[in-house]
């Protein structure tokens, strides 16, 4: 059988760069070498990229990889059937590039923006099409998408940079008047709970907001919902299956990046603790809020569900979830059924399916 050309995509200019490269490096360690010719390219925290010329992939999460002998320039040229260009002194190497896998997260990687140049070159690519890539991590457009679903969702108070720069008493006292205390403040464009922040009091609000505006100019706040953090992993495309549920007791005041990616403090529990009939329910509304929300490949799909009447909360969704060896999406699927192997075989296959930028 001939060999994929596959192009794994990390790091990137995020605040999620240091996830980015955990991730692939769990990632590039699982693609099997007898299926693909596998071309690793980071992108520092300064926008440039690297085709990474060394084999041992755990240079990635230390940071070393950027300094490889063997390392080249590197690029995807937006021009149709140039695929990856690289760089030796003065002569340029082009390689015909079948799928790009983007193990980006966040800002300038699951937002719509990879994506974009992508569908311009021309090449398939793992997740989610542009618009929903972008829909997806702006967190006030994914409510108001999956809104109309009919799901149930944690009530939301939208504040912009502006607002609470020239006013910021007024935000204050508006978001007092529709919720009481604690709350919840995210900006409405990050992932892996960059940001966020659980407010118990006016002092502490207005705090967690001027926080959350340095990472975007729009900020969520939130209802508190008591209830289990419970997240189901979605596959597919135009039939998307969901896994088992998984919880997450963070062991902290909530699952914040710290807990996730730091501290040992947090247990999965996979399945979730919860009722068959809950579980169908959560299962349900993430095929329904995936759909609704245009995704195709991949998405985990966040909720919560209540401690004494296991009712189900949309929290959010996720295009390119977390891919370490910790990270619940393959963790469900391997319960699933599914090993973190063929998990990788089956994205790229959905992409080269979906043939987005075809």
């Amino acid at each position: 059988m001939k060999k994929l050309n596959v192009c794994v995509l990390f790091g990137g200019v995020s605040p999620e760069h240091d996830v980015s490269l955990r991730s692939a490096e769990s990632v590039l360690n699982h693609l099997d070498p007898e299926k693909y010719h596998i071309y690793p390219v980071g992108i520092t925290k300064e926008g440039n990229w690297i085709l990474y010329g060394g084999k041992d992939y755990t240079e990635l999460p230390t940071g070393s990889w950027r300094d490889h002998p063997a390392n080249r320039t590197a690029a995807i040229s937006p021009i149709r059937g140039q695929g990856l260009l690289s760089f030796e002194g003065d002569n340029v190497v082009r390689e015909r590039i079948d799928v790009v896998f983007p193990v980006l997260h966040g800002e300038n990687g699951e937002d719509g923006s990879v994506q974009g140049l992508l569908q311009l070159a021309g090449i398939p690519y793992v997740g989610c099409h542009v618009a929903a890539s972008a829909s997806c991590m702006d967190k006030s457009l994914t409510k108001l998408m999956a809104g109309m679903t009919g799901v149930r969702q944690a009530e939301w108070e939208l504040v912009t940079r502006d607002q609470l720069r020239t006013h910021p008493e007024a935000v204050l006292d508006r978001v007092e008047a529709r919720f009481s205390y604690p709350v919840f403040v995210k900006p409405a464009g990050t992932g892996s709970s960059v940001g966020v922040s659980k407010a118990r009091g006016r002092e502490a609000l207005l705090a967690a907001l001027e926080n959350a505006v340095r990472f975007d100019r729009k900020v969520l706040v939130e209802e508190f919902i008591h209830g289990r953090e419970v997240e189901v992993a979605v596959l597919g495309n135009e039939t998307p299956a969901a896994s088992v549920c998984g919880e997450i007791d963070s062991g902290a005041e909530f699952y914040d990046y710290e807990t996730k990616y730091i501290t040992d403090t947090s247990t999965l529990y996979i399945p979730a603790r919860i009722s068959e009939q809950a579980a169908e329910k959560v299962r349900q509304a993430a095929v329904q809020v995936y759909q609704a929300m245009g995704c195709s490949g991949l998405s985990r799909v966040d909720f919560f569900v209540g401690f004494e009447d296991e009712r189900v909360v949309f929290n959010e969704i996720n295009t390119l979830p977390g891919f370490t060896s910790i990270s619940m999406y393959p963790k469900l699927f391997e319960v699933s059924g599914i090993p973190y192997g063929d998990l990788l075989d089956r994205l790229i296959s959905l992409a080269l399916e979906a043939r987005y930028g075809q």
